[in-house]
């Protein structure tokens, strides 16, 4: 650090003490007063152009004395200029409000707000020096969208991993959520779960943000740990007049016939003389709904059978879900004058998740033999409840209670004509508690069952004899606490100066420094019970609950059947000695607690530079220590805790990057980009543990000797700006991943697979059973390529009245990849790499009329690999159609009605080929109805 500011000083000792004159201000639109980003701001008759940030406000640096005019230019605004006076050592202020461009453009029509929140986004996109794709707070309010990861789906190239029906884990580009990047404000977000750095997209409402850029090219001064791409969820902007803002909504969602019920508000204005400006807003949903859900394993008896495949276990399950997001941010800002300002953002999500989940397991299925053929099934059945307590909370449900929160400060300083600064600390924490977590479980043992195969896609396993609760004995209550919790406290300084090598041509030389402090902790317990005097019987005789087929999403033929209830088991007094002996169960704990320490401390140098009036370069390397200290816990017999075993590690990247922009017209741009970036392992993959659970059949283990993914980028995009506010695009994207971690599993993991590879840990299997083993190791490299194209315009060149208000917005994505060095295997794809992704969208809006239907389409692909081919799981095709509709009374009121999830699109998984299903589950769609009043 000390050589770093010297450094500093050496090169901004000269610079300061140079003369000459700025030009700053601010771009908003005449109508409302809102900020207008994106902007692109050029001094007439020079080389000398910037573009208004987030807030709308610009800067020229560096300006000679003397008399300039300022244009402005903006897609689907008035083209418009101011003359002003510079003068040696002073702050020329010039506020542009711009008037669209009804009466301007040739036969353009802006006829809605939806229109407006698109150019914003498109002049963002457009006069970024990367590769992006900008969503603005107007495009999201058009679609049905409630959380920040269903809007993320409509843009190219993304798609998303869901959870109960809504999306929650972001893949760009083919590339899994592990290798990807989430920020608020330009601030990495840190996750909430206790095994991976996933960001819960479905956290964070989508009326609680402005801005959503999605990055796929990187530049020195970002964080490089995304290589698929950094998604920056921007909050709203401080409003530059009073703004009031209030939206209510009520919805039903037939699966389990119950309401939705959403509010939100935004309260904006300034103060002492337009200095100090805020902003608060606020959002409240309450989701009743639920999910059907079946899930198979499937194996096959190599020594007994006929080889071929049969279902070894199956689940046929039932969900009932409430899902609550709470939602406030705060956003304040302070202009000391034209050269120093500061702000101050905070933003607080709550999510509580009550689930009740009704499970029937057959499992230890294995074939009955005859003269070398089946003629029949046996296994045991299981039937279980999950729920809590009984309290204010819990609610006889499993609580998961998710919250993230994010404070900064940032200042930006104009030091002198010739030198900018900004600067920027923050605090992050995400965590995840789930207190009270009950389940309770009968058996029945030594079953007759059946299976139905004659459709893959449908397996069924049924009793072949009358399936009664009294057959069914208790098999254990348990109750466990879970938290996990995540922190991340960051500072980073930039520097900017005017510095080109080249004559009459702009240059920017940027240069900062960035420091993460992270902090991770998984802290669980779990207990048994067991009722004293046998308190609590078999099923038949507790208070239970039957729930049949009919309506069941998966088909009529699937019956979960009889279940304790949630409320018995909630109010089960479980701490009374009495009544029950607790037993600390530590096979289920020990393993997975650990403590993770990170220290990331990162510097950059920038250099845009332009070659000519119509190419631009933006060369550097960014410089990236990583510092890790893992603890986990080292046990033995499943229980035994022998010690604590800390890992460390240390390691430098260096990231070089170059990108080049052309504008062969102000409308038509080429650009390309070579950039490195790197994507760090899941804290708990690191861990030297091994988690044996023998009632699930299933084995984890951590790795030590995991290597961070290392990858070369190439991108090429061609894109061209329609002055009615639209685009058309086209590229292609080339990924050289080096030590890519996958998900390893094999299915028919046995006592001798144990052995080999944990000589020195007891061997919990028993010869002849058979495990599910997962564990994440480094493949040798993997590349990944593919080309996306997307069109978004109105269809104002088709003659008609009618066709000038119909836009229509398409893209789509192809990607291939190939991966090296997964054992002995070829012709492997990456995992999560989606083959095809393509969003479809017809809009029509007037003046107070809006309707549009969306598509949205995922084709399958590889989830997981496993030990075989047949051994592999599949994230199988998906097709939503989501559909909205609003009308304005005027310019204060708007009614809106929504419907998602049209199709009935279930999340399915298969192992190997799709007519071996491991898992379907049903939602059925949702709709909303609302009032929308702004002031």
């Amino acid at each position: 650090m000390k050589h770093f500011l010297k450094l500093s000083l050496f090169i901004l000792g000269p610079i300061a003490l140079a003369q000459s004159g700025v030009i700053a201000g601010k771009v908003v639109d005449s109508n409302d007063q809102f900020s207008l980003p994106g902007a692109n701001l050029r001094i007439e008759n020079t080389n000398k152009y910037t573009v208004s940030d987030q807030n709308g406000n610009y800067q020229f640096l560096n300006l000679a004395p003397g008399t300039y005019t300022v244009l402005i230019d903006y897609l689907g605004y008035e083209t418009i200029s101011q003359q002003i006076e510079v003068v040696d050592n002073k702050t020329a202020t010039i506020n542009f409000e711009l008037s669209n461009g009804l009466n301007e453009l040739s036969e353009v029509v802006i006829v809605g707000d939806y229109l407006k929140g698109q150019a914003k986004a498109l002049n963002q996109q457009k006069n970024n020096g990367n590769i992006t794709n900008i969503i603005s707070s107007d495009q999201v309010g058009r679609f049905p969208d409630a959380n920040v990861g269903d809007a993320l789906k409509r843009v190219p190239g993304i798609t998303m991993q869901n959870d109960q029906g809504e999306a929650r884990n972001i893949i760009i580009r083919g590339l899994a959520p592990e290798l990807n990047s989430v920020t608020l404000n330009g601030d990495r977000i840190p996750s909430a779960e206790g095994d991976n750095r996933n960001v819960q997209m479905d956290l964070i409402p989508s009326d609680m943000i402005s801005t959503i850029e999605v990055n796929k090219t990187l530049t020195p001064d970002m964080d490089a740990d995304a290589i698929g791409g950094s998604v920056n969820l921007i909050t709203r902007a401080v409003p530059n007049k009073e703004r009031i803002s209030v939206t209510a909504s009520g919805g039903y969602a037939p699966i389990r016939e119950k309401g939705l019920y959403n509010s939100a508000f935004v309260y904006g204005n300034r103060f002492f003389n337009n200095k100090l400006g805020v902003v608060a807003s606020g959002s409240y949903q309450v989701q009743n709904f639920g999910s059907d859900n079946i899930e198979a394993v499937w194996g096959k008896d190599e020594e007994n059978g006929n080889g071929e495949f049969y279902v070894t276990q199956m689940d046929v399950r039932k969900y009932d879900v409430q899902r609550v997001r709470r939602s406030i941010s705060f956003s304040s800002d302070f202009k000391f004058n034209e050269n120093n300002r500061i702000d101050l953002t905070a933003i607080y999500n709550w999510r509580d998740d009550r689930e009740n989940r009704f499970r029937t397991r057959y499992r230890s299925i294995k074939q009955v033999m005859e003269n070398d053929e089946v003629v029949g099934y046996t296994g045991e059945i299981r039937r279980e409840t999950k729920g809590g307590i009984d309290s204010k909370r819990n609610k006889n449900t499993r609580l998961e209670d998710q919250r993230v929160y994010n404070i900064s400060l940032r200042g930006e300083h104009l030091i002198t004509p010739k030198l900018d600064m900004d600067w920027g600390v923050s605090y992050s924490r995400a965590s995840e508690d789930r207190p009270n977590e009950r389940y309770i479980d009968f058996r029945h043992r030594n079953v007759d069952l059946t299976e139905d195969l004659s459709n893959g896609n449908r397996p069924l396993v049924t009793t072949a004899n009358p399936d009664l609760p009294s057959n069914y004995s208790l098999r254990e209550i348990t109750e466990n606490n879970n938290n996990t919790y995540e922190s991340e406290l960051g500072a980073k300084i930039n520097f900017r100066v005017p510095f080109s090598v080249i004559a009459n041509q702009k240059g920017r030389l940027r240069f900062g420094g960035r420091l993460r402090l992270k902090d991770k902790k998984r802290n669980n317990d779990f207990f048994s019970y067991e009722s004293v005097d046998g308190m609590v019987g078999g099923l038949g005789q507790v208070p239970n609950s039957y729930y049949g087929g009919q309506g069941y999403g998966p088909g009529s033929q699937y019956v979960p059947g009889f279940f304790a209830s949630n409320s018995y088991l909630g109010n089960l007094d479980l701490k009374n000695p009495a009544l029950f002996e607790e037993s600390s169960v530590p096979a289920e704990f020990l393993a997975v607690n650990y403590k993770a320490k990170e220290r990331i401390t990162a510097g950059y140098i920038r250099w845009d530079q332009d070659l000519s009036s119509q190419t631009s370069l933006i060369a550097g390397v960014r410089f990236e220590n990583t510092n890790i200290e893992y603890t986990g816990n080292y046990v033995q017999d499943e229980e035994e805790l022998i010690s604590e075993v800390t890992n460390k590690n240390d390691y430098l990247n260096v990231l070089p990057s170059i990108t080049l922009k052309h504008q062969f017209n102000k409308d038509f741009i080429l650009r390309t980009a070579f950039t490195t970036s790197i994507a760090r392992p899941n804290y708990y993959s690191l861990a030297p543990f091994v988690s044996a659970l023998p009632n699930d059949l299933e084995i984890a283990a951590g790795n030590p000797d995991l290597k961070a993914t290392y990858a070369y980028n190439y991108d090429v995009m061609l894109e061209n700006y329609f002055e009615n506010i639209g685009i058309v695009s086209g590229g292609f994207f080339y990924k050289k991943l080096n030590n890519f971690i996958y998900s390893y599993i094999n299915r028919n993991f046995t006592s001798d697979d144990f052995a080999q590879l944990f000589p020195d840990v007891t061997n919990p299997i028993v010869p002849g059973q058979e495990f599910i083993f997962t564990q994440d190791r480094n493949g040798e490299s993997v590349s990944v390529w593919g080309f996306e194209v997307a069109l978004q315009r109105q269809l104002d060149f088709i003659p008609g009245e009618f066709f000038k208000h119909l836009g229509i917005y398409l893209n789509y994505t192809y990607t291939d990849s190939k991966a090296k060095g997964v054992t002995a295997r070829e012709d492997l794809t990456l995992p999560k790499t989606a083959p095809h992704m393509f969003n479809g969208s017809l809009a029509y809006e007037n003046k107070k009329f809006t309707a549009r239907i969306s598509m949205n389409y995922t084709a399958a692909y590889l989830d997981a690999i496993g030990a075989t081919a047949d051994d592999d799981s599949y994230y199988d095709k998906q097709l939503f159609v989501d559909a909205n509709v609003s009308y304005k009374f005027n310019k204060n009121l708007r009614i809106f009605a929504e419907a998602n999830n049209l199709t009935n699109q279930e999340l399915s998984y298969y192992q190997g080929v799709r007519s071996r299903l491991m898992q379907s589950e049903f939602y059925q769609p949702r709709f909303t109805m609302g009032l929308k009043f702004d002031f």
